[in-house]
């Protein structure tokens, strides 16, 4: 049974209703009444329709007006293009390819594209429908633009939509909670489950699937890449800081080293969470960098001058140095995304390759990124273009009256799986029947009384843009059909047998619609999914070892026959370099797939495998393969003994063949060893060689990093079903 709409949704339908009707008849009723212009009145009719209704856009009334201003260039380039193409049959259809998989395309570039897209494409599809009358482009187009100015001042002065809370201020809001754990922590103490809870809720609030399309930073411009990275160092942080406060921690007296990097992670939170409310200047991470280059010092003469150091504080000081790697990624990118382009040095600015390009390949990026055939943005723009191109034929070819009607069906209906199309199309055909004959019996009674039709006109958009939403698909289409009957019948005349003619068209577009999905991608995003996630596992699963040789350079063990054999010395930089890379790539590609994933019904069982476990346990590789390198050199003075390397190796392959299998997503559950103490720590090792002594931070720094990525894989086998 479906859920229930909320009433905050049913009260927003209802505005959105009438600012999309006022908006539509204020264009309507003068130009056919006043003016004698139907042709005007119809682009004046559909445009409110097009980019308030088949459009989602998202964000608050000013938020809309802007795109609406922003697309409507494009929406009369795609008028004119119609208006040109509509001279045959096949150059129309060419067009409509190009223009479904173009604007479905641009969907990948953020929530604003994705939002316009289905509006778009209507304007390309009312145009490019014979008769071929290339002297009306004047009229089209200036009807086009009065629904575009008076949807912009609806939305901005008729009940406009609320803001959502930005994601700054959710950032700075979580950020806030960090500042006092980290300060919390500082102090030492015993478990705080309250604090662990207060944490949990926090990284919650971030994820990308609980917030308002509009203020989700997934645009590939600078400053949205800033904001995404600033949240997922913020969750990582939070996931930290909340593992800590579940155990108990040394006091300040037992470890002052920890202790004054706590207090400086602290400070640094509470000065991002005011920087992204605006109330003082931003800077960069080299302050809390010069803490952690302190931190490294201390650490390193604290080992050196013990001959046994405590494992409990040595792994304390690695978990305390991990949040603070969080801290300064977080503190980079929230300088990249409010002071813009920039060089970003020291220890994240690996991570921030998006900071110094121009805007431009930023977006090439992303666009290229996406051209392949295991892209969902891709397969969604394809099934899109081949079903809207095939609707556009058999209209053509067919001759169907107002055969727009059949690529609307096409454009409305189709969903990313074919089981989801196959139910929109059963509702959309109910619906549609009943409007049918609903609308004949209107015409038959009202006949060529244009008056009946001008005062029902307004109240039926009203009941269709509050109703449909809320009530389902099936009311949606015969509501809908009402509506452009009691218009039609103003601009031309009409029979009764309008309803029939509607019926027609929307059957035809949904069998195409429903074929189109069975013949591309029938399964939407769980194939998908399965496959970019098990990718991307191989692909992180390569990189830790490679990281792990970075961070201890001396001769590795041979490789499990499942990972590719790292390359030697100089190539072993630039090997794991281009690892990082395909790594980021799988990783954004899977992100989409998952995204999509969650949006598809009937996809969601228990017995899939924890993919959010998958992705973190990507993000996690990357993080330790960008720091480990980087914390070592500041301990390593010499040739690193062959003891402590074999453990580092050895614990690398065990937990790089683990994710290699994890990546099967196998029925069995995945087994995972324990991460072995790290050599001349544990007491049970024959001897503790001096030479190793200023080696231990960074074996406990390897060890409490493949600990976290074994937990994740552990997380992926444990939704497994058995």
């Amino acid at each position: 049974m479906p859920e229930r709409t909320s009433s905050p949704d049913r009260v927003q339908a209802a505005r959105r209703a009438a600012r999309i009707s006022l908006a539509a008849a204020a264009g309507f009723y003068p130009a056919v009444y006043a003016l004698d212009e139907p042709v005007v009145a119809l682009y004046a009719f559909f445009t409110p329709i097009s980019l308030g209704i088949l459009s989602p856009l998202p964000g608050s009334g000013r938020d809309r007006a802007r795109v609406v201003l922003r697309v409507l260039p494009v929406a009369m380039a795609l008028t004119s293009l119609g208006t040109a193409l509509a001279v045959a049959t096949a150059p129309a259809v060419a067009g409509m390819v190009l223009v479904g998989f173009v604007m479905s395309f641009g969907a990948a570039c953020g929530p604003a594209p994705a939002g316009a897209a289905p509006g778009l494409q209507l304007f390309y599809i009312l145009a490019c429908f014979p008769p071929y009358l290339p002297d009306t482009l004047p009229q089209r187009l200036a009807g086009l633009l009065l629904g575009g100015a008076l949807m912009v001042l609806c939305e901005l002065l008729v009940l406009p939509a609320p803001a959502d809370v930005p994601y700054r201020e959710r950032l700075a809001a979580a950020l806030d909670v960090a500042a006092r754990a980290a300060g919390a922590e500082a102090g030492g103490g015993a478990p705080d489950p309250a604090r662990v809870r207060e944490l949990r809720a926090a990284g919650q609030a971030l994820r990308l699937s609980r917030l308002p399309p509009a203020v989700r930073p997934t645009g590939a411009g600078r400053t949205d890449r800033a904001l995404a990275h600033t949240g997922g160092a913020t969750r990582r942080l939070l996931d930290q800081l909340a593992r800590a406060a579940e155990h108990t921690l040394p006091s300040p007296a037992r470890d002052p080293v920890s202790g004054a990097l706590q207090t400086a992670i602290a400070a640094e939170c509470a000065a991002m969470a005011e920087n992204l409310r605006g109330r003082r200047p931003v800077a960069g991470s080299e302050a809390l960098e010069e803490m952690v280059e302190q931190f490294l010092t201390a650490r390193a003469r604290a080992v050196r001058a013990r001959e046994s150091p405590s494992l409990h504080i040595l792994r304390r000081q690695s978990a305390v140095l991990a949040e603070a790697a969080s801290v300064v990624t977080a503190r980079a990118a929230v300088s990249v995304a409010l002071g813009g382009r920039r060089v970003v040095r020291g220890f994240p600015g690996e991570q921030l390759w998006y900071a110094e390009p121009p805007a431009i390949d930023l977006w090439a990026r992303r666009l290229t990124g996406n051209l392949t055939l295991r892209s969902v943005a891709f397969q969604n723009a394809v099934r899109t273009a081949l079903g809207l191109g095939v609707a556009r034929l058999v209209a053509g070819s067919l001759d169907l009256a107002h055969g727009f009607w059949v690529l609307l069906a096409v454009l409305t209906l189709g969903r990313t799986t074919a089981g989801a199309t196959w139910s929109a199309v059963r509702l959309a055909v109910v619906g549609t029947l009943a409007g049918a004959l609903s609308a004949g019996a209107l015409i038959l009674w009202a006949g060529e009384r244009t008056d009946v039709y001008a005062a029902l006109l307004v109240p039926f958009m009203l009941l269709a843009f509050t109703v449909g939403p809320v009530a389902g698909l099936a009311w949606a289409q015969g509501l809908f059909t009402l509506v452009v009957s009691t218009a039609f019948a103003q601009l031309v005349p009409v029979t009764w047998r309008l309803g029939e003619v509607r019926v027609v068209d929307v059957v035809t577009g949904s069998c195409i619609g429903l074929l189109c999905g069975v013949l591309a991608w029938p399964a939407g995003a769980a194939t998908e999914v399965r496959r970019g996630m098990a990718r991307l596992l191989q692909e992180a699963a390569a990189l830790i070892p490679a990281a792990v040789a970075a961070t201890l350079p001396a001769p590795a063990a041979p490789a499990a026959p499942s990972l590719p054999e790292p390359p030697e010395d100089g190539e072993r930089t630039r090997w794991r370099t281009q690892h990082r890379w395909r790594t980021r790539k799988r990783l954004r590609l899977a992100e989409a797939a998952y995204a999509q994933y969650r949006s598809e019904p009937a996809t969601h069982h228990e017995a899939a495998p924890d993919w959010p476990a998958a992705l973190n346990f990507a993000v996690h590789t990357l993080v330790g393969a960008n720091w480990l390198p980087r914390i070592a050199e500041r301990h390593l003075d010499g040739e690193v003994p062959a003891a402590a390397a074999t453990w580092a190796h050895e614990a690398a392959e065990v937990t790089a063949t683990a994710a290699v299998r994890a990546a099967r997503f196998a029925p069995d559950p995945i087994r995972v060893p324990p991460v072995p103490a790290p050599y001349a720590v544990d007491s049970t090792a024959p001897g503790r060689a001096p030479t190793v002594l200023p080696l231990l931070p960074v074996l406990t720094d390897v060890e409490n990093w493949l600990v976290t990525l074994r937990a994740d894989l552990r997380a992926i086998g444990d939704d497994l079903p058995p």
